[in-house]
């Protein structure tokens, strides 16, 4: 799911790239805030971060003591991304393996679809192994496959979340199929 949220951070400019004039210094401070926020990658109570969409007010800034870098308060709008139980998204097979396939929705590269989670499939090995039902399309590398989520872990470590989904629900399974 998509959410919209309102964030106050701290922007730290270095002395040497403070240089007269309001505009460059909104513009380093935009800059900064921007590379601080692609940095920032993810979190766990608002998921990944995604854009930043309005920069709303830059506060007065402070000169740090010790290293003369000043300190700006701002306050911004963004757009994250955040999986929730229940939802049901849309992602594409990047590996398969015997047991299940990795799947990647949106920025989170590790959802994991089980095979125990996907009613009626069978692993067939191959050059190209894939997951094959009767009555729908097959799952392979590069299908985009509709799924319902089942749990999200967040990874401290890595910054990122890791999700086990399913096809238990209705118009779950494949959305397109690949030419294997």
């Amino acid at each position: 799911m998509f959410l919209k949220v309102q964030l106050a951070w701290n922007v730290i400019i270095a002395a040497e790239n403070l240089k007269p004039g309001s505009l460059m210094l909104q513009r380093a401070i935009l800059i900064r805030l921007l590379s601080d926020f692609a940095a920032k990658k993810a979190t766990k109570e608002l998921g990944y971060f995604l854009a930043v969409t309005t920069l709303d007010k830059i506060g007065e800034g402070k000169v740090r003591q010790h290293t003369g870098d000043v300190l700006f308060p701002v306050v911004f709008n963004a757009v994250t991304f955040k999986m929730f139980k229940g939802e049901v998204l849309e992602g594409t097979v990047h590996k398969v393996l015997k047991h299940g396939v990795f799947m990647r929705i949106g920025p989170i590269e590790n959802a994991y679809l089980s095979s125990s989670k996907m009613p009626g499939y069978e692993y067939v090995l191959g050059e190209n192994p894939y997951f094959m039902n009767q009555k729908m399309p097959k799952i392979a590398k590069d299908v985009k496959v509709r799924v319902v989520v089942i749990g999200t872990k967040w990874m401290e470590a890595e910054r990122e979340f890791q999700a086990l989904v399913g096809l238990e629900g209705d118009y779950l399974g494949p959305i397109s199929h690949s030419d294997i």
